[in-house]
């Protein structure tokens, strides 16, 4: 099972991600949870220590791994890379381990101006494509807000892509426009994950805007999201109900 999420910024997605990976991790999968977005909040929503955290070091940052893999200096523009790089050992040499869970971060070019970021994604690309999974591995992919990933191809080899909304017309619109560009990549299964519900007419307002779109849950606005956030601790360490709401999703994705 290889699950990405995407949606507008401030939708949740990252939230949502950490749920559902532990919700995997708790049906007895073994899980590889890949943050590739800049912003790098997966940690957070999982709950790793900053202790742990501060011994993972983003793809991104490893230069001469870069460099060696792709064939592309690290920060160039233009050039040629390899297309096929070796990657079957970037799970166990550059993750840190949480709970049963392996986080790998992306990251991000470190400075304005640094230069193209296609050889990181390449990489990350041929991760998700070429991973071959067993019937209890899951890889879940909390992808960048936006659309712009779509346009990189990163999310070739995703089994269902899960488009985090929020009850709002510019967070329905970035939906159809992610549904329209993740067709063009070959991604056949668009899927909906509703967040920040306070009511009927929140749930009958995603219904009636994304009726073409399989809807696999809706999760209430939750204001311990908000003090796990305070608190630097993961969302469902405070209402394990979270949990009961992404296993929903891990159901009908089955």
């Amino acid at each position: 099972m290889k699950i990405a999420l995407s949606g507008k910024g401030g939708v949740g997605k990252t939230t949502i991600a950490g749920c559902i990976a532990k919700a995997l991790s708790d049906e007895g999968y073994k899980v590889l949870a890949i943050d590739a977005d800049p912003d790098s909040n997966l940690s957070s929503a999982l709950g790793v220590p900053k202790e742990k955290l501060d011994k993972l070091t983003p793809i991104a940052e490893m230069t001469k791994l870069v460099e060696e893999r792709t064939g592309a200096k690290k920060g160039s523009f233009g050039g040629f890379f390899k297309l096929n790089p070796k990657v079957d050992d970037i799970p166990e040499k550059f993750c840190i381990n949480h709970n049963n869970i392996k986080l790998l971060v992306l990251g991000s070019v470190p400075q304005g101006g640094g230069g193209c970021f296609c050889p990181e994604n390449v990489l990350l690309k041929m991760l998700i494509r070429h991973l071959l999974l067993d019937k209890k591995d899951a890889i879940v992919l909390d992808m960048e807000a936006g659309l712009e990933h779509l346009g990189r191809g990163s999310t070739a080899g995703i089994d269902a892509f899960v488009v985090v909304v929020e009850p709002g017309i510019r967070s329905v619109q970035t939906a159809r426009n992610i549904k329209k560009l993740a067709a063009d990549v070959g991604v056949k299964d668009i899927y909906i994950v509703a967040n920040k519900i306070l009511s009927d007419k929140d749930k009958e307002f995603i219904d009636s805007n994304l009726n073409d779109f399989k809807i696999l849950a809706y999760f209430p606005f939750n204001e311990n999201i908000i003090r796990a956030d305070r608190e630097d601790r993961a969302p469902f360490e405070l209402d394990k109900s979270l949990l009961d709401e992404a296993k929903k999703i891990i159901d009908k994705l089955k």
